[in-house]
């Protein structure tokens, strides 16, 4: 026997062996994970929203992230930085360096004098041999004055060398009497005069990597290296600030300045897209976002050591003075930088400052893009995203994982299961079946897991199918004659041998179910108590399903589908994903609901004319002549014009199926009323088994074995 459930293709499995490419989700994986958001509130686009923010999880284990998954992961990517590093070791690193560079220093110093010693001890080595190989008179007058020579040499040696180690004690107490700030330091070594080139070039690179950090962090159009900067290129960057510092200054005072003019001049210090001053103090506030984040984001005395090591580095007067005047205006015009933020670093890894501004970039540009993925409302607004951005910082997985949400509303209009219409998507009547299979699926899984028992029929169809059963012959059977056991009921009878003969007692024929046709309606309470009591999203399941049935398994079949509340309503299969409680009044009329199906009913001849009843409650409305009378506590007279309606249906030989889904005292009374009346079945269920009760009752009645 057939449920409608169809078992899934054989799959093949094999090691993974990293070659493998992991299948894309689908439109099917999609309308599986929108239907039961379908069925609870009928609305395709909150159902999309929802699959769209939270994601979905697929049965072979794979899950499509939702954007707020994206957002989770972007925010703990940034924590992983801020729980790396130490941002302290910053000003750790350039302590370091300084002392670094006084040790070479030292070490030169100490190289030098022992070399001069070394020459020291070598002249007086040179003399005194000189001395020691005086031979012959003549000989000695020559050697007399070469010695003389030689020790004039030696002496004046000497004296350079006790120059030198003077100088050197000198040096090395000035390295001593170095203050313990990097600033201080960076001042009194740019006066100090190195005796090691090493140290002299080490700290002249520090000097100019600090100034490009202080100039570039300001103005992006400066790439070039200050050491490749000639005094003109230094003096233009001078006029630029002073120029700059001037126009800000206007703005200040309500004087319009000549920002064309400036741009004209200098805009190749700040880059391109730059059309008015306003634009130009959102560049620098945004270039300038980074230091400012370090600074905000270290201790009061860790900041104020280290403006104070980058203010150091300014050697030029002019320069330093324009940079604070710069300084100055910006913190007026802009006293809180937009682009700037807070970080708290607990890490232990070290950081140099070029390391730490760079990272201060990737917090911030992680920051834009959690912004902007927090303002994505669905796949609409994913085109504000910054894909590129979103790959630099975050890798193609990332990337990817937006991409297959971009793409959700595109699968499933190619696939035909949704379209576009005028308040945006909607469900297409393939989207409608593909959730009633879902329904069903759900349903039938159940079923197998539970093994509840099937309901037997009354009345038997037309027509006949073979079953693998059979029987001894009977005049009016079909003559499916199972030809092996009919000859070995010959053998039985006549013994071995030949020829043989057959008797008609010998015939076999296969047993058959007959099939019947049946035309049904389900008629759904849609009263608001169905919704309280959280009844409402199955009774819509079980009506989605039982519609993909019978389209699927019993297609000559007839299903009309029933809302009643106030008054009774037919409901076209492609509604039932969006019908929602609210549009119907206070009320449950099951008058008009039997009175509605039993007109339906009589449209058909079939054999079997049925009306299942899924309810939660007894009639509270009932029409008198084209009126309605609505009463809670139902009335006397409400009960007794609903089992009216019962016994006509009764006359017409149309069977009611109750399925209750509240077990009061006065609910059990009214519905057994009913099927004493009717001679049908009632059913008490729970709303997670209603489905189960209802398919299974709907097939058990679609067959039947003949009678032996």
């Amino acid at each position: 026997m057939s449920y409608g459930y169809s078992y899934p293709p054989r799959q093949r499995y094999s090691r993974w062996d990293g070659t493998q490419q992991i299948s894309d989700f689908t439109a099917d994986d999609i309308m599986s994970a929108i239907s039961d958001d379908m069925l609870n509130d009928g609305d395709l686009q909150r159902a999309l929203q929802r699959l769209f923010r939270y994601g979905m999880d697929r049965q072979d284990g794979q899950q499509m992230p939702g954007i707020r998954d994206l957002i989770d992961r972007l925010k703990g990517m940034r924590q992983q930085e801020l729980n790396r590093y130490d941002l302290g070791s910053v000003l750790e690193d350039l302590k370091q360096r300084l002392e670094e560079i006084q040790q070479m220093e030292r070490e030169g110093i100490q190289r030098k004098v022992d070399e001069g010693r070394q020459k020291v001890a070598g002249a007086q080595q040179a003399q005194k041999q000189k001395q020691q190989g005086q031979t012959g008179e003549s000989g000695q007058a020559n050697d007399a004055g070469e010695s003389g020579e030689g020790q004039q040499d030696a002496d004046q040696t000497q004296a350079l060398q006790d120059m030198l180690e003077r100088m050197a004690s000198r040096k090395n107490q000035a390295l001593n009497e170095l203050p313990e700030d990097p600033a201080g330091q960076i001042k009194q070594l740019q006066e100090y005069e190195f005796m090691d080139s090493q140290a002299r070039q080490a700290f002249q690179e520090l000097l100019e990597e600090l100034q490009q950090q202080v100039l570039q962090q300001t103005f992006q159009g400066m790439q070039q290296s200050l050491q490749s900067m000639t005094p003109e290129d230094m003096a233009d960057m001078q006029n630029m600030l002073s120029e700059l510092n001037q126009m800000l200054e206007d703005k200040q005072n309500g004087i319009e300045p000549d920002f064309e003019r400036f741009m004209h001049k200098y805009g190749h210090y700040f880059g391109p897209g730059i059309n008015s001053l306003e634009d130009l103090m959102d560049r620098m506030a945004q270039q300038m976002a980074a230091m400012q984040s370090l600074m905000d984001s270290m201790s009061q005395d860790q900041r104020k050591e280290l403006w104070e090591a980058m203010q150091s580095v300014m050697n030029d007067p002019g320069m330093q003075e324009q940079m604070g005047r710069l300084a100055q205006n910006l913190g007026q015009m802009m006293p809180d930088n937009p682009y700037a933020q807070v970080f708290q670093f607990g890490g232990g890894e070290e950081l140099s400052l070029n390391e730490a501004l760079r990272l201060m970039d990737k917090l911030q540009e992680m920051d834009e893009v959690e912004n902007q993925l927090r303002g994505v409302r669905d796949w609409r607004d994913l085109e504000n995203v910054d894909d590129q951005k979103l790959r630099d910082l975050l890798g193609d997985d990332f990337q990817q994982d937006i991409e297959q949400l971009r793409q959700l509303t595109k699968l499933l209009e190619d696939a035909g299961y949704v379209q576009k219409g005028k308040r945006g998507y909607e469900m297409t009547p393939r989207g409608v079946r593909k959730i009633g299979q879902k329904a069903l699926t759900d349903i039938f899984q159940h079923l197998k897991k539970d093994r509840i028992g099937q309901h037997k029929m009354e009345s038997l169809g037309v027509g006949g199918e073979r079953t693998d059963d059979t029987k001894q012959y009977e005049f009016g059977d079909p003559f499916l004659l199972d030809l092996p056991k009919t000859m070995m009921n010959s053998v039985h009878r006549e013994g071995i041998g030949s020829p043989l003969r057959l008797d008609p007692s010998d015939f076999e024929v296969h047993r058959t179910e007959l099939l019947t046709q049946t035309t049904t309606v389900l008629m759904v309470d849609m009263s608001r108590s169905m919704l309280y009591n959280g009844c409402f999203t199955a009774a819509k399941k079980v009506a989605v399903a039982l519609d993909s049935l019978i389209r699927m398994q019993f297609p000559r079949d007839s299903l009309y589908i029933v809302g009643f509340s106030y008054i009774a309503t037919e409901l076209k299969p492609a509604q039932l994903p969006t019908i929602t409680w609210d549009e119907y009044n206070y009320g449950t009329n099951m008058q008009h609901g039997l009175m509605l199906a039993r007109q339906m009913l009589g449209r058909h001849k079939s054999g079997n004319k049925q009306i299942i009843v899924i309810t939660d409650g007894e009639p509270t409305a009932h029409f008198e002549g084209s009126q309605v009378r609505f009463s809670y506590p139902p009335t006397y007279q409400t009960l007794q014009e609903t089992l009216k309606e019962v016994v006509r249906c009764t006359r017409e030989r149309i069977t009611i199926n109750t399925f209750m889904l509240e077990r009061s005292p006065y609910m059990a009374g009214f519905v057994s009323e009913i099927a004493k009346i009717n001679k049908g079945r009632a059913f008490f269920a729970t709303p997670d088994h209603l489905g189960e009760y209802v398919l299974v009752d709907y097939v058990a009645n679609k067959r039947r074995r003949t009678k032996a």
